[in-house]
C-alpha cells in the first residue's frame, strides 16, 4: 500500500505540471473550480479532435477527536494520520459538444481496493446528428446520461467527494449528505440567470435486473428551479430549490446514503467490546439517514458571493410515506435539516480563506415517536491555497446528538477537536 501510494503521488506531480487539455464546458478540477455550480453554456474551446484529461484527487487527514457518551463505551480515539484517499479522474472530448467523464476511487475509507464511483455523458450540442442541429435549444441546454451523481440540491457541489476535497472549506459534509450515484438522465437549461433542470433516477444504488415478489423498480424523479447572476463585478447571486421523489419501496432510500467511500471522520462512535465480543460502528458515523422508503426531499439553497465574503446554506425537509401495520398502525416521519456555512477569503487571488458552519438536524423516523432526535455540528477553520492544485485546511469540529430520543451509543454522544487536511487536486 505504502509503494502504491508513492507512485500516485510522484504520478500526480507529474500530471499537475504537465500541459492540461482544454476541454468545452468543464468544469477545472482545482481552485478555478471553486463556485462553480452548474457547467456553463459559454463556448470558449475550439474543437480540433478528440482530447483526453487524466487527472486525479489526493487527500490524506491528521485527526485529533475526543469522543464521549452516556454509556461509557465508545472507544478512544488517538492522535494520528487517516488512510490517504485517492481519485483517478478521466474526462474526454469525444466531439464537438460532447464530452465523457469517469471517476475511479483508488483508495477510500470504505473501500481500500480500486472501484468505478461512476460516469456519465454531457452533451451540449448536437452536431453529431447534422451541423447546427436544433442549434437555437442547445444553446441553452444541456443534456447528461449516465450512472454517477445527479443534480439534487447545491450541496453537492461543494461536498468532498472522496479525495477531491478541494472544493469544501472543512473536513467533513453535512450531517445529511444529499449525493448518490444512480442510473439517470436529466435535462439542463440556463438562460440569463434562470435554472431549471429535471432529470429521473432507477432510484437504485446497486444495479441488479432480478425480480423478486417483493421488487418494486419504481424510478426517482427530481428537478431544480433557480435563478444566477453575476449582479456586480464583485456581487453574485443564487438560489436554487430542488425536489427528489420516490414512491418505491425497494427504491430511493439512497438519498443521502449513496456515498459509498465513508465519513471523513473515522471511527467516531465506535464502541468498545462487550462481554461476547461484540461491537458497533461503521464508515459512515457521523452522517445521519433515515432511510425512508418513499422518500420526498426539498432542499433551498442560497449562495452570495460579496468580493471576499461568502454565503451558502440549506434549508431542507426529508419525509417518508410509507406506511406500517407491525408492531402498531405507522408512518414514517421526517426530518429537516439547516446549514450555515459563511467563508471569507483574502490575499493575493483569495488564497487564504477562514470559515464558519453550523449545520443541525431534527425530526422523527417514526410519526409515532414522543420526541424528536436532533444532531448539532459546528465547524470553524480556514485554509491555505499553496497553489491552484494543493490546498491545506484545518477545523475543529464539535458535534452533539441532544434530546432524550437517542438510545444506545448515542445517548448523549458527542465528539470534538481539531482535523487537519492536505488536498491536491488537478
Amino acid at each position: 500500500m505504502k509503494i502504491k501510494l508513492l507512485f500516485l503521488c510522484f504520478f500526480a506531480s507529474f500530471l499537475a505540471n504537465a500541459q492540461q487539455p482544454e476541454l468545452q464546458f468543464f468544469r477545472p478540477n482545482s481552485k478555478l473550480g471553486l463556485n462553480v455550480f452548474e457547467t456553463s453554456k459559454t463556448d470558449t474551446v475550439i474543437f480540433d479532435g478528440i482530447k483526453v484529461r487524466i487527472g486525479g484527487d489526493f487527500a490524506m487527514q491528521f485527526q485529533g477527536l475526543n469522543q464521549s457518551n452516556t454509556a461509557d463505551n465508545l472507544v478512544e480515539l488517538g492522535t494520528n494520520f487517516n488512510l490517504p484517499s485517492a481519485n483517478l479522474n478521466l474526462d474526454v472530448q469525444l466531439l464537438d459538444g460532447l464530452r465523457m467523464h469517469l471517476r475511479t476511487y483508488l483508495s477510500s475509507r470504505n473501500h481500500n481496493e480500486t472501484w468505478i464511483k461512476g460516469g456519465h455523458i454531457q452533451i451540449d450540442k448536437l452536431d453529431f446528428v447534422r451541423k447546427g442541429f436544433l442549434e437555437g435549444i442547445m444553446r441553452y441546454t444541456t443534456l447528461t446520461i449516465g450512472l454517477d451523481e445527479f443534480n439534487y440540491g447545491d450541496a453537492h457541489f461543494r461536498r468532498s467527494d472522496n479525495a477531491r476535497a478541494i472544493f469544501n472549506p472543512f473536513i467533513g459534509n453535512y450531517i445529511m449528505d444529499s449525493f448518490s450515484t444512480e442510473a439517470f438522465g436529466e435535462v439542463t437549461i440556463q438562460k440569463s440567470g434562470l435554472l431549471f433542470v429535471i432529470g429521473a433516477s432507477n432510484g437504485k444504488l446497486n444495479q441488479n435486473v432480478v425480480v423478486t415478489n417483493s421488487s418494486d423498480n419504481k424510478p426517482s424523479l427530481y428537478g431544480k428551479l433557480g435563478f444566477d447572476k453575476q449582479l456586480k463585478n464583485d456581487l453574485r447571486f443564487r438560489l436554487t430549490g430542488s425536489f427528489y421523489l420516490n414512491k418505491g419501496t425497494t427504491t430511493g432510500t439512497w438519498l443521502y446514503g449513496g456515498d459509498r467511500a465513508g465519513s471523513r471522520y473515522y471511527s467516531v462512535l465506535h464502541t468498545q467490546p462487550d462481554s461476547q465480543g461484540n461491537s458497533q460502528g461503521g464508515s459512515f458515523d457521523g452522517r445521519f439517514n433515515a432511510r425512508f422508503t418513499k422518500l420526498t426531499a426539498l432542499q433551498i439553497n442560497p449562495f452570495i458571493k460579496y468580493k471576499g465574503l461568502e454565503f451558502f446554506g440549506i434549508y431542507e425537509r426529508a419525509s417518508g410515506s410509507n406506511t406500517f401495520t407491525q408492531p402498531i398502525v405507522d408512518k414514517e416521519g421526517a426530518f429537516t435539516q439547516v446549514a450555515a456555512e459563511f467563508v471569507y477569503r483574502f490575499g493575493t487571488d483569495e488564497k487564504f480563506y477562514l470559515a464558519g458552519r453550523y449545520n443541525s438536524v431534527k425530526g422523527k423516523a417514526r410519526e409515532s415517536a414522543t420526541s424528536d432526535l436532533e444532531i448539532k455540528r459546528m465547524n470553524v477553520g480556514g485554509g491555505w491555497f499553496i497553489s491552484k492544485n494543493i490546498l491545506a485546511k484545518l477545523e475543529y469540529v464539535n458535534q452533539e446528538y441532544m434530546g432524550t430520543a437517542w438510545t444506545g451509543r448515542f445517548a448523549g454522544a458527542e465528539f470534538n477537536g481539531i482535523n487537519i487536511e492536505a488536498v491536491i487536486s488537478f
